[in-house]
């Protein structure tokens, strides 16, 4: 900016040669630079302003887009995704289908240390040794005297080792809230329910979250903060759990197996009321990793969803129901059971001379090899693959574990007629206790494709596998197994139980098949009239040795497990039996 001098020497001069007072010019030249520094201000203070108005109507702006777009979204719960963000400990309860609770929290508290404020770290690793056997006294000591500024001592005590620590008077000694997780029935439903575990934990609270089964494939949903105090409804009923279960130890114990599971289902919606595996563990100790072995012989491991097994015979039902329902055979037709059917260097022989022709009803109640065989080979290698495809026997179950979701059946790769042959009698083949449920109550429950769930409310399903007149029909045969059959021992009276037996020889590790150790299973529906629910037993390497020769075909073994469990559960789940007159005279029998 120039600079106007306040007393030119030019003008003064001029000024001076007309007789002009010289002061005037310096204060006029002093009044236009005040002048001109006033208009400067004025001009700064006004862009100011309207840089901060801009300032201003851009805020105004961002917040009243923000807020616009607030009012039409759809409100959902704020999930902190920074790091140190609080930790919410809140869970849902688990309840059965009554309203029995399954897994609830329970409020408790941590405790550790801050080793600087220690007045005697001496006494203090003493006493916490004597208060929590676990601890070594030498490893404390040196913890707490070492560079540390924060240790853990116990992330979860009871409230009678908060009253022991609290004596020892040290205040370097602190306590933390904590909610844990606890199962009231211990064991009961143990697989179904999985565990959980401390997530992220911080010293005045933890995240819980699960690490198996329920817990874990529906973390997310209970650890919702929406849900409030709304509890996560199973299908399973609690009363029939413990029956199911006090019935299948106790056959495993008399019948020496390693493993035993058993399935009860809704046959109309797939709700599960029941789902056993044996041996099991207590969730509220949960061990916190696999033994070594197989993990098959492992107490975590769930043999109703995560294994997967040859299941014999219990396979023959699916044969017949495809060549019934495609109309290549009826109940009366012929089948030439002559043995031994050779197909190759293959060799497929029945148990028993059945004789040279069996009736299609026949080949299930004998449970001929040989007669399946044959219905399976008019069915086709394709034809079959499609019906046991659509039965959901080729991919895991779509259930709510975390556990089912790894159990993948095991079919052959390159599929022939020799494996149409005997995938049809269950040999060459494994799936789970889980798939031979769903697909015995589809076949059996009108023809109706159902999907195993745990979570109360399924809808029944829509998708068709058979015709209700196939269905009828496999119903009446199945009942036949149970009144004439290999199932006799399943007949409980009352209850018109109908099913099949599968006793299939276990694979070795190397190859081939070992000769003395089967998996035996039933499976079944009841009542046979009108199903209302699926089962399934199966049993690992049993014995039954009552007689002079031990014994292990189903019909010995898991038949009379599952005569045992309907006997027990059927009264539980409501359904009164059918009585039928015996013919005396003077006596009325009234069905209520």
């Amino acid at each position: 900016m120039t600079r106007i001098p306040l007393r030119p020497l030019a003008r003064i001069l001029a000024a001076r040669q007309t007789g002009e007072n010289p002061d005037e010019i310096e204060r006029d030249n002093l009044a236009a630079r005040h002048e001109a520094g006033r208009d400067g201000l004025r001009e700064r203070a006004e862009g100011r302003l309207l840089a901060l108005g801009l300032v201003f109507l851009v805020a105004f702006l961002t917040v009243g887009v923000k807020m616009a777009v607030l009012a039409t979204s759809d409100p959902a719960e704020p999930k902190a995704a920074a790091s140190g963000t609080q930790i919410v400990a809140s869970r849902a309860d688990i309840t059965d289908r009554n309203g029995r609770i399954l897994a609830t929290n329970l409020s408790t508290h941590s405790v550790y240390a801050q080793p600087q404020h220690l007045v005697s770290p001496d006494v203090a690793a003493r006493e916490l040794a004597r208060i929590f056997p676990s601890l070594d006294e030498e490893r404390l000591y040196r913890q707490f005297t070492g560079p540390r500024k924060f240790l853990w001592i116990k992330r979860r005590i009871s409230p009678e080792q908060q009253d022991a620590v609290q004596d020892i008077g040290e205040p370097g000694l602190l306590f933390g809230p904590r909610e844990m997780r606890l199962y009231p029935n211990g064991r009961l439903a143990a697989h179904v329910l999985g565990g959980a575990s401390f997530g992220r934990e911080g010293v005045s609270a933890a995240e819980l979250v699960g690490v198996a089964g329920i817990e874990k494939a529906l973390d997310d949903e209970l650890r919702d903060p929406g849900r409030g105090d709304v509890p996560l409804i199973l299908s399973l009923d609690l009363t029939v759990q413990a029956a199911v279960e006090h019935v299948l130890e106790g056959g495993m114990r008399v019948l020496n197996a390693k493993g035993a599971t058993a399935v009860l289902m809704d046959a109309r919606n797939g709700e599960i009321l029941s789902l056993v595996s044996l041996p099991d563990f207590d969730p509220n100790d949960r061990p916190s990793h696999a033994a070594a072995g197989k993990p098959s012989d492992n107490p975590l491991f769930n043999r109703a969803a995560q294994g997967v097994y040859e299941l014999g015979s219990t396979f023959k039902a699916f044969a017949a129901a495809q060549g019934l329902d495609e109309q290549l055979v009826a109940r009366e037709t012929l089948i030439d059971t002559r043995g031994p059917l050779r197909w190759g260097r293959h060799a497929i022989n029945d148990f028993r001379n059945y004789g040279p022709t069996l009736s299609v009803e026949d080949v299930i109640v004998k449970s001929s090899n040989i007669g399946t065989a044959r219905i399976a080979m008019m069915i086709g290698e394709e034809r079959q693959k499609e019906f046991l495809e659509r039965l959901g026997l080729f991919s895991p179950v779509p259930l709510e574990l975390v556990e089912a979701r790894t159990a993948r059946p095991l079919v052959p790769r390159n599929w022939s007629e020799i494996h149409t042959i005997t995938v049809s009698y269950g040999h060459g083949i494994s799936v789970s206790p889980l798939h031979l449920a769903a697909a015995y109550a589809s076949i059996l429950n009108g023809g109706m494709k159902v999907v195993p769930t745990l979570v109360k409310g399924a809808e029944p399903a829509g998708e068709r596998v058979v015709s209700a007149e196939t269905s009828r029909h496999m119903r009446e045969i199945l009942r036949l197994v149970v009144t004439r059959g290999t199932a006799r021992q399943a007949d409980v009276a009352g209850y018109h139980v109908a099913g099949k037996t599968g006793t299939a020889d276990k694979p070795r590790a190397r190859g081939g098949y070992h000769d003395d150790k089967v998996i035996a299973t039933f499976a079944g529906v009841f009542p046979a009239n009108d199903p209302r629910y699926a089962l399934v037993v199966v049993l690992d390497e049993p014995v039954e040795t009552s007689g002079p020769d031990p014994r292990r075909t189903a019909g010995w073994t898991a038949v009379p497990v599952a005569a045992e469990i309907i006997r027990r559960a059927a009264p539980v789940l409501g359904l009164a039996p059918d009585i039928e007159s015996s013919g005396r005279q003077g006596v009325t029998l009234v069905q209520f």
